[in-house]
Parts: C-alpha cells; sequence; structure tokens
C-alpha cells in the first residue's frame, strides 16, 4: 500500500514539473522552425547557387551519365529550385508548397547518387599529410532534409515567417 502511494506522489511531482517546464519551455517553441528554416534554406541556397555559380553544362552533364530523365531541363531547373526554394524556407514564404519540389529534388539525388554510398554522409577513406580523406557522401544529409521539409508541411513555417504575416493579415479581413 505505501508503494502505491510512493508511486502516485512521484507521478503527480513528475506531471507537475513537466507541466513547469513546458510552461516555461513553449515560449521558445516559435524559435525551433526558425532555426530550422535557417539551416535548411541555408544548405539549398548554397547548393542551387554553386550549380547556377559552376554553370548548368557540369550539372547536366552529370545528371546525363546518371541516366537521370530530361537531364537538359533538370540540369537548368534544379538549380533555381534550390536558389529559390531556399530562399523562400529561410523567409518562410509559402513554405508548405515550396517543400514538395525540394523534397523531391532530395528523393532524386538520393536515389539516383547518394544510395551507392551508403548512409553515411562523412566517408573518411583515408589519411594523408593534409588530414583525413573523405569519400563521397551517402544519403543521410537527403534523409535529414526530406524529414525537415516534412515537418514544415506538417508544422508551418513557424512564427517569424511571411506566412504568419500572412496569417495575421487575413485573420484581421475577417
Amino acid at each position: 500500500m505505501a508503494e502505491t502511494s510512493f508511486a502516485k506522489i512521484l507521478t503527480i511531482k513528475k506531471c507537475l514539473l513537466f507541466q513547469l517546464c513546458s510552461k516555461k519551455m513553449s515560449r521558445y517553441f516559435s524559435y525551433a522552425s526558425l532555426i530550422l528554416r535557417f539551416i535548411t534554406g541555408t544548405g539549398f541556397i548554397v547548393h542551387g547557387w554553386a550549380k547556377l555559380n559552376r554553370g548548368t553544362a557540369g550539372f547536366e552533364k552529370m545528371l546525363l551519365q546518371l541516366h537521370v530523365p530530361f537531364p537538359h531541363l533538370m540540369g537548368n531547373v534544379v538549380p533555381y529550385i534550390e536558389l529559390l526554394g531556399g530562399i523562400a524556407i529561410l523567409v518562410g514564404f509559402f513554405i508548405k508548397i515550396v517543400s514538395i519540389p525540394l523534397i523531391a529534388t532530395m528523393l532524386v539525388a538520393m536515389f539516383t547518387i547518394h544510395i551507392h554510398y551508403g548512409f553515411s554522409s562523412i566517408k573518411t577513406t583515408g589519411l594523408n599529410a593534409d588530414g583525413p580523406v573523405f569519400g563521397p557522401p551517402g544519403y543521410e544529409i537527403n534523409l535529414l532534409y526530406v524529414a525537415i521539409l516534412l515537418s514544415f508541411i506538417i508544422t508551418g513555417a513557424g512564427k517569424f515567417s511571411v506566412d504568419e504575416i500572412f496569417i495575421k493579415r487575413r485573420n484581421k479581413l475577417r
């Protein structure tokens, strides 16, 4: 009987602690999507810009060698999807819609390129005088991007976003 009472008291204390912590932490929840949008958007911007900066011909050639359908079209479209999609993710603009083509690019990259190199994004293949030598990355990063983009589709852009500004304006008009 005493053990049961002790268990009940412990459960009540855990519940009260959880409520206290969740109330204090809830004010920081809105920053989580901002942080995720910053790093995800920046990642897509950097990858899209790199493809455009080097010229799309090299990217198109790689797509042709990998037998990706419509390599000329994809070689010219994907860098802009990444660049403009990254900017939209960064500022939180139509994030649920923008996430869909970005997920598609990640899945194509994963199944045509990265899947052949295993899961890990870091492959140490050797060591030389300059330090470790890394091999091609696996599909881990693709899965992380897909997971983050899916979470944006489910939860939205968050409090600090262009989408939130539109929502507030729409609610004021009602």
